[in-house]
């Protein structure tokens, strides 16, 4: 089953992390996470030799498989990545680091490539030592039981969940020299989700050849416009990571000569971005306990840094979120959160929208039609628009409300 979204990208609906030619996933319950039988160990492989480019959390709290992986991508030859959920392994000392490195060592082993082309991702609780008797067995069983079938694809997204109510993934087929390329990705978060690369773990893999250095650059491009445009409760984590691994298997390649043709550069990149843009949505779609997704527009400011510092301000704020989960278009805590965002305003030129319904003007409320407002207000999509009439500039962020059950998970999730 394929949807097609425009002349370029179609989406497909199964494989995901496999879909792309050359690409195995493998999967595994081997203990980690206390619900039994759920799936908490998973390793993505290329069949081909591939490059590989990849972030990781601006948090200077940074788990051990974080640090492992920022050396090893560095040599742009990432072939596997292993990933264990239900346990972070962040501030666990040097034991952290020699289990982050037996992970990879073993892994190395079972898929017969060199410990440089791995990479290694964790998530779930902080503190906590990993349980290496059962991360060893897991090992062994994910890579035992590697494929490239849908259910692969399907098991590979639910392995890296912790408190996701849903998977998330999705593959798209690009048309490139006459030739299909595939990129497929997954990703998991719900909680502590801030921009700067959000937290999560998100994982892409395509079967297109690329430098790793312009692999690298079209990677911060595509996340600048989706995961660093995503809060939930502006809290950044110690192991957020995205990875993305190229192996070439469709025969196209796009190299970094700025006088090749740039179109093929110009679709990959387009793809690219509908990917991250559709995975970063969908993670605020599942914050903890959100019945509402947000999004937020600031247009006419004095520069795109201004219009994001507010768009976040407003975002972030707990009053606001709070507000949109009761169905109350309080537009009183939406304009003092992006007054007190540290950038200039002009308050007679400021217009707000909620759901294209103008709600203040030129700083004072409006009379405008409450029933409509109210009616609006019960969708589970929510626009909040800010006018500023300083200059050209825009910007935007997506998050969710504050609920409740917001409240409820996160009491109940202990160290």
């Amino acid at each position: 089953m394929q949807e097609r979204v425009s002349y370029n990208i179609e989406v497909i609906t199964t494989g995901s992390i496999v879909a792309p030619r050359g690409f195995q996933a493998g999967t595994t319950y081997c203990g980690i996470k206390t619900v039994k039988d759920s799936l908490d160990l998973g390793v993505i492989f290329s069949e081909y030799p591939s490059t590989g480019a990849a972030l990781f959390t601006t948090n200077q709290i940074y788990a051990a498989p974080v640090k492992l992986s920022r050396k090893a991508v560095q040599k742009g030859r990432t072939r596997a990545i292993v990933i264990n959920s239900g346990n972070a392994n962040a501030c666990t000392g040097e034991q952290g680091d020699k289990d982050a490195e037996e992970m990879v060592r073993l892994t190395a082993e079972c898929l017969k490539i060199s410990e440089d082309e791995i990479l290694v991702a964790s998530t779930g609780i902080i503190g906590r030592p990993l349980p290496m008797d059962k991360v060893r067995a897991g090992i062994q069983a994910a890579t035992a039981s590697m494929g490239n079938t849908p259910a692969h694809g399907n098991a590979m997204a639910r392995a890296i969940m912790t408190t996701d109510t849903r998977q998330k993934d999705i593959a798209v087929r690009l048309k490139i020299q006459n030739k299909d390329v595939i990129l497929g990705g997954i990703t998991k978060g719900a909680g502590m989700i801030a921009p700067n690369l959000a937290t999560m773990l998100c994982f892409i893999t395509t079967d297109v050849s690329m430098p790793a250095s312009l692999l690298d650059k079209c990677l911060r491009k595509s996340v600048e416009s989706s995961f660093n445009r995503i809060t939930i409760d502006g809290h950044t984590s110690t192991n957020d990571t995205i990875a993305i691994i190229a192996n070439g298997a469709s025969g196209v390649n796009i190299p970094s000569n700025k006088s090749a043709d740039q179109l093929p550069l110009q679709i990959f990149q387009q793809g690219l971005d509908y990917v991250t843009g559709y995975l970063a949505k969908a993670i605020v779609k599942d914050g903890e306990g959100a019945t509402k997704f947000i999004q937020i527009d600031v247009i006419g400011a004095r520069s795109r840094g201004d219009a994001a510092r507010i768009a976040r301000s407003i975002a972030d704020s707990p009053l606001v979120k709070t507000a949109i989960n009761g169905e109350d278009p309080n537009w009183g805590r939406i304009v003092s959160a992006a007054g007190y965002a540290g950038v200039e305003l002009n308050e007679s030129k400021t217009n707000l929208y909620i759901n294209d319904i103008l709600i203040f003007t030129k700083g004072m409320p409006t009379q405008c039609d409450l029933i409509t407002l109210s009616t609006s207000m019960k969708s589970t999509d929510i626009q909040i628009r800010l006018e500023l009439g300083l200059g050209d500039y825009s910007d935007t962020v997506w998050t969710c409300d504050l609920s409740h059950e917001y409240v409820t998970i996160n009491a109940e999730y202990h160290t």
